[in-house]
């Protein structure tokens, strides 16, 4: 497929006014998504920023037809009190006051300059030449274990603080076994007691 039609840049879609867009017909920016006016959004038709669901007015919304924010049901105005952490219940606020770790928020695309491409990755992106580089695309768990590769220790421990934190179902997710990673690290990592009790339950 050719990328016609793009007036903002660094977009790999077509039909895009913003920038860095993956997906088509965007007027917001780094849409991997289609036809959002919003940024950021992994689903179509969002006009709000950040939503991995379609067709919603708010944001950070994995459902649909939202115009409240962090919502994962459909057709709502006002947030669940609960939500769900790790396949289990638990109160929002105890989410919206978890010291969530860096690496959880991570991109799917990064532009590379030319000066950055190797051989390979200008021979599959003839259009380097006109742009000056290429938008490269990862798969979802690869984008998620380079975030966890370049975050520091405290950051990757946080994790172990996440309410209901499960490494089966957090492995499903994003393809990182933690209890592994954090035992084979180089880096000593220092754990709180109530961490360690985590590991424990999980070998």
């Amino acid at each position: 497929m050719s990328h016609n039609y793009n007036t903002g840049h660094s977009n790999t879609g077509n039909g895009n006014t913003g920038h860095s867009n993956t997906g088509s017909f965007n007027t917001g920016n780094g849409n991997t998504g289609d036809w959002n006016t919003g940024d950021w959004n992994t689903g179509d038709w969002n006009t709000g920023n950040l939503n991995t669901g379609n067709r919603n007015t708010g944001n950070r919304n994995t459902g649909e037809w939202n115009t409240c924010d962090n919502e994962t049901g459909f057709f709502n105005t006002v947030q669940s009190e609960k939500i769900r952490v790790f396949n289990s219940i638990v109160k929002r606020s105890e989410w919206e006051n978890y010291d969530k770790p860096c690496f959880l928020d991570f991109d799917l695309t990064e532009w590379i300059e030319e000066s950055e491409m190797t051989e390979e990755e200008k021979r599959d992106n003839p259009t380097y030449k006109d742009t000056g580089g290429y938008l490269k695309k990862y798969e979802y768990k690869e984008a998620f274990k380079k975030s966890w590769d370049n975050a520091n220790k405290e950051d990757r421990k946080r994790i172990l603080d996440c309410p209901n934190f499960d490494n089966g179902i957090f492995f499903d997710i994003s393809g990182i076994d933690v209890n592994k990673e954090l035992q084979t690290k180089k880096v000593t990592i220092e754990l709180t007691e109530e961490q360690l009790e985590k590991i424990k339950h999980l070998i």
